[in-house]
């Protein structure tokens, strides 16, 4: 892996809690996820599930991860199957982890090649009265697409039809909202990545350079410092298009006078980080852009203060729209007696900024988290406000990563240039350079 190697402890540790959560006699499954085909032979960049990741460290196809805290022998209440190689896949793809590696990185004893699963696994089952399966519950997942943990479940209830089935993900989405300080550690250098390429960026655009270029930049900062690269595909909108929440096309000139929103973020060790920043094209605000920019970058500074312990998403969200309807009235974009008059349930500020300010962040950019839990020391969250005035061709973004503990918010990407000031500044010095 290009990642440098995690302590064992976390996977341990997390395996414990886990195992903490289920019932009594009960057998859990986790299976890797599949390397994606393209057509005829081809097939994508394997990445792995991070379910799996979380609670085994194994980065690796065709893996499976079995937990089983009341089995009679010891060894089998964790067991890790691998695929096992053989001299034409080192041939044609490389090495794969031997047994002792897998040991090694996971903290389990017990590691069997996969061919050794359904024979271990029957004597388990038998065992047992539960079989917990994993499936992707979070509300914006897209599940048209079938995963071997989908495969697994209809094989699973078919060969075992009269035990009892229990879902893995209700406690997986509790456990992984919040992280430990190993997982801290790895989020902190995603974000420390992320930071060091958007000033490359900074010295690199200037009116006729391609979204493209941008983002080539953007990648070739990541795997320079071992990211595998963007946690996400990058958005790197000029223009109306930074109006287009989720464009990803980046293929426009971006031209002078023109804004550029850039949202990205590394990936590091499967943990990711989450950046929008915008800029100037030609390296100076406009005083209407700059207006624009100045009153998402109040309000990204107030609601960061609200991501503090025992606050919750709905509320929060709410106190973030009133600010949000202040600065939208300060710029003449809503009518102060329009908005004390309107519907609660389609407030007006969402005309300029139709998202949600934050979401959880982890090893995916979309984490796991209950939107009803009350904020807890050791969540991630993102704080990003926008406004998007689509009739004058102006969207603005400012994006930080942010823990919540008990002394208050800690800004990850501090160190990462947000005030219009440093950015002008920071741009000037990369046109000097150049």
């Amino acid at each position: 892996m290009r990642y440098m190697p995690i302590d064992s402890d976390l996977f341990v540790q997390n395996r414990v809690a886990f195992a903490k959560a289920l019932k009594p006699r009960s057998v859990a499954v986790f299976n890797s996820n599949d390397v994606p085909p393209k057509s005829a032979d081809g097939v994508r960049r394997f990445v792995q599930h991070t379910d799996i990741f979380y609670l085994s460290g194994i980065d690796q196809e065709a893996s499976t991860l079995v937990i089983c805290p009341d089995a009679s022998e010891e060894k089998h209440r964790e067991i890790l199957f691998i695929r096992e190689t053989n001299e034409r896949i080192a041939l044609w793809e490389g090495p794969k982890h031997t047994q002792e590696e897998a040991r090694e990185i996971s903290g389990i004893r017990t590691v069997y090649w996969a061919s050794q699963f359904e024979s271990v696994f029957r004597d388990l089952v038998l065992s047992s009265d539960r079989i917990y399966l994993n499936t992707n519950e979070h509300l914006r997942a897209d599940v048209s697409v079938e995963t071997r943990d989908d495969r697994f479940l209809k094989w699973c209830k078919a060969v075992y039809p009269l035990h009892r089935y229990e879902r893995s993900a209700p406690i997986m989405h509790r456990l992984r909202a919040v992280k430990s300080p190993i997982e801290r550690a790895l989020i902190q250098k995603a974000c420390d990545i992320t930071g060091a390429a958007f000033r490359r960026v900074m010295g690199f655009i200037r009116p006729g350079v391609w979204e493209f270029e941008i983002e080539a930049e953007i990648y070739h900062e990541f795997m320079k410092n071992r990211s595998r690269g963007p946690a996400y595909e990058p958005i790197v909108a000029s223009g109306k298009n930074a109006c287009i929440l989720h464009y990803v096309r980046n293929d426009r000139l971006c031209k002078a006078g023109d804004l550029v929103l850039m949202d990205f973020g590394a990936e590091y060790a499967n943990y990711a980080a989450d950046l929008t920043r915008t800029v100037p094209v030609n390296g100076r605000f406009t005083p209407r852009q700059r207006a624009v920019y100045d009153a998402v970058l109040r309000v990204q500074r107030s609601a960061i203060r609200m991501l503090t312990p025992g606050n919750t998403l709905k509320a929060y969200h709410k106190a973030v729209g009133g600010l949000m309807e202040q600065e939208l009235i300060g710029l003449g974009l809503l009518d102060d007696a329009d908005v004390k008059g309107q519907d609660e349930n389609a407030p007006l500020y969402r005309t300029y900024f139709m998202h949600g300010t934050s979401h959880h962040l982890g090893l995916d950019v979309h984490d796991y988290g209950d939107a009803s839990r009350v904020f807890e020391p050791g969540m991630v969250l993102t704080c990003e406000p926008g406004i998007y005035i689509r009739e004058e061709g102006i969207g603005v973004r400012t994006e930080n990563d942010i823990l919540i503990t008990d002394d208050g918010p800690v800004d990850l990407m501090s160190d990462i240039p947000v005030e219009a000031d440093e950015i002008e500044s920071l741009m000037a010095d990369g046109m000097r350079g150049n």
